[in-house]
């Protein structure tokens, strides 16, 4: 089933001509997949909530700046359900993206016992604001459309499919299946396209205290290449994490993490190379996540994923 799902997600993705990545870009999509696939929502059986920040180029006047806030849980009898919220805020220059949605997730129990093996669908809902304010730019004729100060919103509906087990993790999903476009200057500009994503991780188990935890994002979007980002984290008592990160072989960054009972603070630092659009500005991104039993059906330990 694996094999066939994994065969089946790459046929869709290597079948979408590729415009430039629009989605905001995640380093640490391992600690909060929700954002990339509302299937998440409540898979490990816990109150989950994470706030993330990224600064992409940091010394880049107007470079892209990402805030993000996911909450959610597990409910009903043997946590078949699962509902969330999203929040994110993306900015580039004088444009701003605001996102909040809703998320809901159904699970089915795979293995001979409960939460073995899941399978789980999620869908996700909400609206999307674009909000661009060029006056800020002071054009030599204010009354140029093209300057025209822009604030409209739209409906975003997204979904996706995910199957979980304490060794590996595998998702397939599109959360933002509307194409969102905007009028500016008597032109439509494209704010967010559909972005498929293919997400897997596996968990190898080297050592009693120490696991390795390999992981891959592949990303597509009609009009630009296929991308995809590779992790190798190395995870010590089930506390400390060290990684190394690499996207399409031109950035390369480094992964730290540490685990304080239910909290887990993550960052990452990522060089560009030559071959790569922003150099030689660094990005950074910290993340801070908490993940909890608060109610008698949620789990009692901590999942790997």
């Amino acid at each position: 089933m694996i094999k066939t799902f994994f065969a089946l997600a790459l046929f869709i993705l290597t079948r979408v001509n590729s415009l430039a990545q629009l989605d905001p870009l995640y380093a640490q999509y391992l600690n909060n997949p929700i954002l990339l696939n509302p299937a998440y929502t409540g898979i490990n059986n816990r109150f989950n909530a994470v706030v993330a920040y990224r600064k992409q180029w940091a010394s880049f006047d107007g470079s892209p700046t990402t805030f993000s806030f996911a909450s959610h849980m597990s409910f009903r009898e043997n946590n078949k359900v699962g509902a969330g919220l999203i929040a994110v805020v993306d900015k580039i220059g004088d444009s701003r993206n605001t996102e909040i949605s809703g998320t809901y997730s159904y699970k089915l129990d795979l293995g001979k016992n409960s939460g073995e093996k899941t399978l789980s669908f999620g869908l996700q809902a909400g609206m999307m604001n674009f909000r661009n304010d060029l006056t800020s730019v002071y054009p030599r004729d204010p009354n140029d459309p093209a300057f025209a100060f822009v604030n409209e919103s739209r409906f975003n509906l997204g979904a996706g499919v995910m199957v979980k087990t304490e060794t590996y993790l595998l998702g397939f999903s599109a959360p933002r299946i509307i194409p969102t476009t905007i009028g500016q200057g008597g032109q439509k500009i494209q704010v967010y396209g559909q972005h498929f994503y293919l997400l897997g991780s596996y968990v190898f188990y080297l050592s009693e205290y120490v696991r390795l935890k390999p992981s891959v994002l592949v990303k597509a979007t009609h009009g630009a290449p296929v991308s995809a980002d590779l992790n190798f984290n190395l995870n010590l008592e089930q506390r400390y994490t060290v990684g190394i990160l690499t996207r399409n072989f031109t950035t390369y960054g480094l992964l730290v993490q540490m685990n304080i009972k239910d909290y887990r603070v993550g960052y990452v630092f990522e060089a560009p190379t030559n071959n790569s659009l922003g150099t030689p500005f660094t990005s950074h991104e910290i993340s801070i996540s908490l993940a909890m039993r608060v109610l008698s059906s949620h789990s009692s330990t901590f999942s790997n994923f």
